[in-house]
């Protein structure tokens, strides 16, 4: 085999907004600050701090100063106003736009999933530039509409899929692209999530910590009272919060058959599940996504496996032999396989880092693709303040091009998961075939966070 090296409440805020009559939120936006000089120091703010929102705080520190903070509890807001002294901190992200927006020019969006969406585009409509955790949005109507905007203001943007710029899975993608597999016909994506609860009954209510603003943790879902299974992480296995094992790591996981198969515009998808409750994610998923032919790639078939279920062993098993001690090697916990009529490919881990290899002993394509720009986290956050920059320069993983379509395609799965069995999908209308799941396409807002 052929192997490649691897503050203020919302009530006060609300009344002093209407009163002074400038809350963005409600007029449409304020005026952007004039563009930045590339010798200027960008001015950013961060919009979720604790979890990957504190690495994605620290990484943008590097190249411009941390103005603002902002998150719904009060606890990790401090600890970051600390760290970076700054005296701008908030709880509600209206508020900190409302009074600083023609003061920042970037933003990081770190916040559970539900609020990605309606904090992007606030942002990206005032003329900021943005950076925001993937899955760039909750719904599918969410990230067809952050696309367009992306697209409207111009401003430059990248979803954090880090390892989008992890060179050797880029490499990968474009001999794909070349021909290395020839037609690829199945690919099969397999995660290690759910780590976190899923497929309950919702924890009883309780008082909440004097630290959090619930109301802004919230933000556009319906309100339900507080209760400890959801701040800080286990926000992740609900409908109202989080995207479940798919959303969580798809968007990682997918990067490689996206990037080589332009995976986009599926007209089809169906799904097995553990059962569920329509407001807790099910324990374990299997989901099949039907791809048409496109701008002459073959038609394929896409099988995700979530909550401990695999690819079958008549596939994985070839790439198995060989172990020390001649016992076979283990499966990764994470990883993808895409099946061609030429050879079939296996990539382990959630980024391909622990090794991609060919079921054959073909020699790899020489074949040019875009270099990252360093290690592959960072690489991937200095590619979008470089396009700040140097507007002829592009992040890869920007929200109109890359991120929005990449994320379009992972959550229509979940469509077939609120619903099991076959759901067909009008990509051009983003429409389903049974229109009763429109309210998972395209989700009601509460009032005052509406995108």
């Amino acid at each position: 085999m052929a192997s490649q090296s691897k503050g203020a409440s919302r009530r006060d805020f609300l009344k002093t907004s209407a009163a002074a009559g400038v809350g963005f939120w409600v007029a449409g936006g304020v005026a952007a600050r004039a563009s930045t000089s590339p010798n200027e120091q960008l001015q950013i703010a961060g919009v979720g701090v604790n979890g990957k929102g504190r690495s994605d705080v620290k990484n943008a520190s590097r190249f411009g100063k941390i103005f603002a903070v902002c998150d719904a509890d009060r606890t990790f807001l401090n600890q970051s106003a600390r760290v970076y002294k700054t005296d701008h901190a908030y709880t509600d992200f209206r508020e900190m736009f409302d009074r600083l927006g023609d003061q920042i020019d970037v933003v990081t969006v770190s916040t559970p999933d539900h609020c990605h969406a309606v904090v992007a585009a606030k942002a990206m409509k005032m003329g900021k530039h943005v950076y925001c955790q993937k899955p760039l949005t909750k719904s599918i109507w969410e990230a067809r509409e952050l696309q367009k905007i992306a697209k409207d203001t111009g401003v430059v943007t990248q979803m954090g899929n880090q390892f989008t710029a992890y060179e050797p899975m880029r490499k990968a993608a474009y001999q794909v692209r070349g021909g290395q597999l020839g037609n690829v016909s199945e690919v099969h994506v397999w995660t290690n999530r759910p780590i976190w609860p899923q497929g309950e009954e919702r924890p009883e209510p309780k008082p909440i910590p004097n630290t959090l603003n619930w109301e802004a943790w919230l933000g556009p879902a319906p309100y339900r009272p507080y209760a400890d299974g959801y701040h800080t992480f286990k926000w992740r296995g609900w409908w109202d919060f989080g995207t479940g094992a798919l959303g969580d790591m798809a968007c990682h996981t997918c990067n490689l058959p996206f990037m080589a198969l332009n995976m986009r515009d599926p007209v089809s998808v169906e799904a097995e599940t553990s059962g569920h409750n329509q407001d807790s994610y099910p324990e374990w998923s299997q989901i099949k996504f039907e791809f048409p032919a496109l701008d002459g790639r073959a038609p394929f078939t896409l099988y995700w496996y979530d909550g401990t279920k695999l690819p079958p062993d008549s596939l994985t098993a070839q790439f198995l032999e060989g172990g020390s001690g001649g016992q076979p090697k283990k499966l990764n916990a994470s990883g993808c396989i895409m099946v061609g009529d030429k050879a079939t490919m296996y990539a382990a881990g959630d980024y391909a880092q622990d090794g991609i290899e060919l079921n054959t002993d073909d020699e790899w394509l020489e074949v040019d693709y875009p270099k990252p720009a360093g290690e592959p986290e960072l690489g991937h956050v200095q590619e979008f303040y470089d396009a700040i920059h140097d507007r002829s320069k592009t992040a890869v993983s920007n929200i109109a091009d890359y991120s929005g379509p990449l994320t379009e395609t992972i959550l229509l799965g979940n469509l077939a998961v609120w619903q099991p069995g076959k759901v067909e999908w009008d990509a051009a209308t983003i429409t389903p075939g049974d229109s009763s799941l429109m309210k998972i396409v395209k989700p009601e807002y509460r009032w005052g966070y509406e995108l």
